[in-house]
């Protein structure tokens, strides 16, 4: 754990008068006037406006605005009627669909606050969160009922309940929400072991969303594409600002490594926004042509973890006159408070800083005792203004800890929000963000507290003790390492440890790998000494599932993925994901594997059958179609394998 005295510029604890009155005052100068409604609202306000406008595409079934509007009356009302108010909490759990819309904005027109639940998380966390949260009610719809059989809850299934639901009114239900009233409650992991719900009030989001419509330039005729998870903040600039603004929402398919979202841009093109994380971004620029990157998107608004020059090289030259937007905000300040757009002359290498403060934001770099560094010194990032968040939910020491009586403003009930960041500002009022000062870490996106993945693997009855760690030991490729010390000689091997995770922890907190040692390395105070854990050897991640390879194609294969993961002794029934690879990695086997075999395989089939046999049965099974076996095949026409 960094600290801030260890990173402090020595002796420059305080700014001088002219660069504290640029630190506290000019540049959060961000005044700027927003609807003082709820978001919901706005949206009824844009029905208004323009019923029959396009609001949501979903495959072939487009479905105007005055239509979702109804059908989302005819929940609340239902909802109303059973109790939900201001501040009551109401679980939201499906697939990207029309009816997951339907049921947000149902929730909040009849006054409620949603809890977004992933119906791809294990049923241990999510039954924590609706435990956790309380809510009285719960919207899914019937392929998720066995998710919550357990659950005192109840549950209203969009789909199976409909005919009870279309007999409620259509009109608008009367306002009964204040700004001021919470909006959704979203979850992030937690260092304790449990997810955290931060609590954000309508006054934040729409300040937000009503700033990010007109920062990106939505408008009527505009179309976002949604790829996201319904648990991920990232949703919500995609969903709310087109609905707000006139334009219309594409929902994708579930993902598999972007390809949904590469072909609904592949069809259409020429998107109004796209919000992206930096690891979906380049997913996307390897898996398109540089003739086609023209009009795939005005702009790309990046954010969920920290954006290199180097991931946007491809988009600034194949497409110049695309927007490249980074936004920095963490999920206790609405979505997004910082932001940066690429220009032409900057670096090609690098962090890209995360800018200036959006409306209504004040950003503050401070040191230990809350004063503001000068610029260049580095200090911890503070955020005050109108997105900060209630709290967390049913955790009143940890908001206590994380959210500050602000000292820079003269209304008594503001506060700060310490974020845990890292940053410094330069000389020109722009921000740059230089990493964390405890062990929380992003990874494709998701803010994951090592601490919560250490207590879930500390339970196992086979380890004595853990450390996890998030290493980029190759640039661009980050992943989770356990490090693991067994309670006696019959040690777990690192399958068994990934399967007892996978029934606590979402997939992205899975480490891809497991290091087993005789000891952890501490510090002189007892501590775990992080920066002397030992790299990874090749020995160490073999899978050991046996299997050599059995014919010519195996062995190109298992040469392509030693090449790849840089591990040794791989078996011909290990698994590619389990070994350590992401979507980027299968990404760039799809490639080598078109080069080998001059044939085409999906990333769907490769998720599918992700071993070197059956990826090789696959390749041969396109080959003895062509007449001859793998690897001797020449297929000078490339074929898709598809499942």
């Amino acid at each position: 754990m960094t600290t801030l005295s260890e990173v402090r510029v020595h002796g420059a604890t305080k700014a001088a008068g002219w660069q504290l009155d640029h630190l506290v005052n000019k540049w959060n100068n961000t005044r700027a006037e927003f609807p003082q409604v709820c978001a919901h609202e706005l949206f009824e306000q844009q029905v208004s406006r323009e019923p029959a406008a396009i609001a949501l595409e979903h495959g072939r079934v487009q479905i105007s605005y005055q239509e979702l509007n109804e059908r989302a009356n005819k929940v609340a009302h239902h909802l109303r009627r059973s109790g939900v108010g201001p501040d009551v909490l109401v679980g939201v759990c499906f697939d990207r669909s029309p009816q997951m819309v339907v049921a947000l904005l149902a929730v909040w027109k009849a006054g409620g606050a949603y809890v977004p639940l992933d119906p791809s998380y294990p049923l241990e966390r999510l039954a924590f969160m609706i435990e956790d949260s309380q809510t009285p009610i719960l919207l899914t719809e019937e392929k998720h009922r066995r998710l919550f059989e357990a659950a005192a809850t109840r549950l209203i299934c969009l789909d199976s309940d409909w005919p009870m639901l279309s007999r409620e009114p259509r009109e608008n239900p009367s306002p009964i929400t204040a700004p001021t009233n919470l909006a959704y409650v979203m979850y992030t992991s937690g260092s304790t072991g449990k997810p955290k719900g931060a609590m954000i009030l309508h006054r934040g989001l729409v300040n937000y969303l009503w700033w990010a419509i007109k920062a990106y330039e939505v408008g009527p005729g505009s179309s976002v594409p949604l790829h996201s998870s319904i648990s991920f903040d990232l949703t919500v600039t995609s969903l709310y600002t087109p609905l707000l603004a006139g334009g219309s929402v594409e929902l994708l398919s579930e993902d598999v490594a972007a390809q949904s979202l590469v072909a609904a841009l592949l069809r259409s093109g020429d998107r109004g926004l796209v919000k992206i994380t930096p690891a979906h971004l380049e997913l996307l620029s390897r898996q398109i042509d540089r003739s086609e990157a023209v009009n795939f998107s005005r702009a790309f608004v990046i954010g969920g973890e920290n954006l290199l020059a180097e991931t946007l090289q491809f988009w600034r030259d194949a497409a110049p006159d695309t927007r490249l937007i980074n936004e920095y905000g963490p999920t206790e300040t609405v979505v997004g408070c910082c932001v940066y757009e690429v220009q032409h002359g900057d670096p090609s290498t690098g962090s890209v800083p995360i800018g200036r403060p959006i409306a209504n934001t004040q950003l503050y770099v401070l040191d230990a005792s809350l004063e503001p560094v000068p610029p260049g010194a580095t200090g911890e990032l503070y955020i005050g203004g109108a997105g900060v968040a209630l709290g967390y939910l049913n955790r009143p020491e940890l908001t206590a800890e994380r959210f500050l009586a602000d000292p820079f403003s003269h209304d008594p009930e503001a506060r700060l929000y310490k974020t845990g960041d890292l940053a410094r500002y330069r000389k020109d009022g722009m921000l740059e963000y230089l990493g964390r000062v405890d062990d929380q870490v992003k990874i494709r996106g998701y803010r994951i507290e090592l601490g919560e993945i250490e207590a879930a693997l500390a339970s196992h009855r086979r380890v004595q003790s853990c450390a996890v760690v998030a290493r980029e030991d190759e640039p661009g490729r980050k992943i989770l390492v356990a490090y693991v010390v067994p309670h006696d000689s019959k040690t777990s091997s690192g399958d068994e440890l990934r399967a007892f995770l996978k029934d606590t922890l979402p997939e992205y907190m899975i480490p891809a790998q497991f290091v087993f040692l005789d000891s952890l390395p501490l510090t002189p105070n007892g501590k775990v000494d992080r920066k002397a854990l030992p790299l990874p050897s090749r020995e160490s991640l073999a899978a050991g599932k046996g299997g050599a390879p059995r014919s010519r194609s195996e062995e190109t294969v298992a040469e392509i993925w030693n090449e790849l993961l840089k591990v040794d002794g791989i078996g011909i029934h290990d698994d590619f994901f389990d070994l350590g690879a992401d979507s980027l990695t299968a990404t760039a086997l799809v490639a080598k594997i078109r080069g080998a075999f001059s044939v085409e395989l999906s990333l769907a089939s490769l998720f599918e059958r992700p071993t070197i046999a059956g990826i090789a049965e696959m390749i041969d099974v396109l080959a003895l179609a062509r007449g001859g076996p793998g690897a001797q095949a020449t297929l000078g026409q490339r074929e898709e394998f598809t499942l």
